[in-house]
């Protein structure tokens, strides 16, 4: 799948994207939940055993809620659901060098929120592998192998990043490590972008892991979704390729766990699945994490835990497994919540619901024809530039209801 956000931020405009795709293929309430968690000043928290979602406070970003609120403005028959997507949490994605200088500028916005003593959570996506998104076009990035891309992002991306996050030791971080990468290397080797970008990609989110795991922050590897990764065979090669990383990065116990459905928009139940075909014995998320989570105890990787990407899952729509791009009827899904679940670290909303996934006019730079499906809403602009008419339609569709 592929996908892009806009992120502005208070302290400047990034665009942001990515998204899974599906390469392969033989109401809660938002917020805190109040039980008993160690915060970050109690020296027994630690992000590889405590669920970083739970006793936390989630972070709103100020600017994303101002885009929200100038589209209801101009849409007042929807002006009140549209208004209640402005208080929920999203993913701030970090894509771009100049992006990460932001990340402390970002947690200090997000410390600002605090209230009732609670701990905050801020959510980042960290995207800006070199070759990024191997596959597709829509969410191509600034770095390349070829023009050292590798040394770049370690220097200038993650280095900085980690120097941020550990200015903030009592403020609770989770990162989820570059959407579509490692994915990629487990069904697309045959595309010779991904091809030429296997050993970047790998000795660059080893690198990546070890940085950024630190006392306060939560590290997530993405790990596809269940219309990618769900047959048999390419799960036993992403638990393999995951064990070969997280080796290199100094062990699996510098992560808490994955993330699922990023950017995409698989349900939590078997309803879509179904309809799309029997022959993927995955035919929903939760299905697929509790799938994956028995190949990834085959080789080692024990006792991890995930976040599911709801932002825009809330109904089954697609033709085919493989529509990623603006899928026409979608809806919001089940809102940011802590613990919903056995294994499940969170719910929360990763893609922010608005962004485009790609732009749908084949002339336009970055074309990619999955933008052109069947599935796909006409007239989307940019990855990552704010798409106003989908917006309105996710709100409409929401399950459960806005």
């Amino acid at each position: 799948m592929k996908h892009s956000h806009l992120y502005l931020l208070a302290i400047g405009l990034g665009a942001c994207s990515a998204s899974p795709r599906n390469e392969s293929a033989p109401a809660m309430a938002s917020g805190a939940l109040t039980e008993a968690t160690p915060t970050n000043d109690d020296p027994s928290f630690n992000p590889a055993t405590h669920n970083p979602f739970v006793g936390a406070q989630f972070a709103i970003n100020p600017d994303y809620a101002r885009q929200v609120e100038a589209t209801a403005t101009r849409h007042a028959a929807q002006a009140s659901q549209i208004r209640a997507v402005a208080a929920q949490p999203t993913a701030v994605w970090l894509d771009s060098i100049e992006r990460a200088k932001s990340v402390g500028s970002i947690l200090k916005t997000a410390a600002a929120q605090a209230k009732d003593g609670q701990p905050v959570l801020t959510v980042f996506v960290i995207y800006d592998l070199p070759n990024r998104d191997c596959s597709a076009k829509s969410s191509s990035g600034e770095l390349s192998v070829e023009a050292g891309g590798v040394e770049r992002y370690r220097k200038e991306f993650i280095d900085p990043i980690a120097e941020q996050f550990a200015q903030f030791p009592d403020q609770r971080i989770v990162a989820v490590i570059e959407p579509d990468s490692l994915p990629n290397l487990a069904t697309n080797m045959s595309v010779p972008r991904c091809a030429q970008s296997e050993t970047a990609y790998r000795s660059s989110i080893a690198y990546a892991v070890s940085k950024l795991a630190m006392p306060q922050v939560s590290l997530y590897l993405d790990a596809a979704h269940a219309g990618w990764l769900g047959w048999n065979g390419n799960r036993t090669k992403i638990a393999q390729i995951f064990k070969q990383v997280l080796t290199e990065a100094g062990g699996a116990d510098k992560i808490r766990g994955f993330a699922t459905n990023v950017s995409n928009y698989n349900t939590l139940s078997d309803a879509e699945g179904k309809h799309l075909g029997a022959a993927n014995p995955c035919p929903d998320e939760r299905t697929y994490v509790s799938k994956l989570s028995e190949e990834l105890r085959r080789v080692g990787i024990n006792d991890k835990q995930f976040i599911i990407d709801t932002a825009r899952n809330g109904k089954a729509v697609r033709k085919t497994w493989g529509s990623w791009c603006n899928v026409k009827g979608a809806g919001l899904g089940t809102r940011p919540v802590a613990a919903p679940a056995p294994q499940i670290d969170a719910y929360f909303w990763i893609k922010p619901p608005g962004e485009s996934d790609g732009v749908a006019d084949p002339t336009q730079p970055r074309f990619d024809i999955s933008c052109q499906s069947p599935d796909s809403s006409p007239n989307a602009p940019q990855a990552g530039q704010w798409f106003e008419e989908y917006f309105v339609e996710l709100v409409r569709n929401a399950q459960p209801a806005i």
